[in-house]
C-alpha cells in the first residue's frame, strides 16, 4: 500500500466512488491517448486519473504512482511541483503554435486579447515550475 495515500481520502459512497473511478480510468485512457497525439497533452490527463483513483482505488492509485514509464513525473509534480525541462519546452512551444494558428482563424481582437491573457498566464506558470528535479530531490528531507 502507499503511504501517500491515507485510507481516509477514499469516498465513502459507493455510487460516487465508482463514478469517480470511472473518471479516472477515462482520464488514464485519455492520457495513454495523448501519449501517440501531438495535439494532445497526457500528463493532465494522468495527473487527473492520480487524484480520481487517490478517492476511489487505493490499487490503482498505486499503480499508476509507482509505474515505470508515468510514475516518476507524477511522484516529482506531487513532491516537487516540478515539470522537467522537456515537457516545459514542449508545453509552451504547442501553446505558441496553437496561438499562432488561432490568431490565423479568429478575427475578433476581444477574443485574441482574452486568449492571450489565459494562455500567456499559463505559459507563466510552467516557466515558474521547477525543473532541476534532480537537485529538489537532494534538497528533500
Amino acid at each position: 500500500m502507499n503511504d501517500d495515500l491515507p485510507v481516509s481520502n477514499i469516498l465513502s459512497c459507493t455510487w460516487i466512488r465508482i463514478g469517480v473511478f470511472l473518471f479516472g480510468l477515462v482520464s488514464v485512457g485519455l492520457g495513454i491517448i495523448g501519449m501517440f497525439l501531438p495535439v494532445m497533452p497526457s500528463t493532465v490527463f494522468f495527473l487527473i486519473g492520480l487524484w480520481a483513483f487517490s478517492k476511489s482505488s487505493v490499487r490503482f492509485h498505486s499503480w499508476l504512482y509507482t509505474h515505470p514509464r508515468f510514475g516518476q513525473s507524477l511522484r516529482d509534480w506531487h513532491q516537487h511541483r516540478a515539470i522537467p525541462l522537456k515537457a516545459k519546452m514542449a508545453a509552451v512551444g504547442l501553446i505558441s503554435l496553437s496561438f499562432m494558428v488561432i490568431l490565423v482563424f479568429v478575427a475578433q481582437a476581444w477574443l485574441l486579447v482574452l486568449l492571450g491573457a489565459i494562455l500567456g498566464a499559463v505559459v507563466v506558470f510552467i516557466l515558474t515550475r521547477p525543473h532541476n528535479i534532480s537537485d529538489l530531490r537532494r534538497q528533500s528531507p
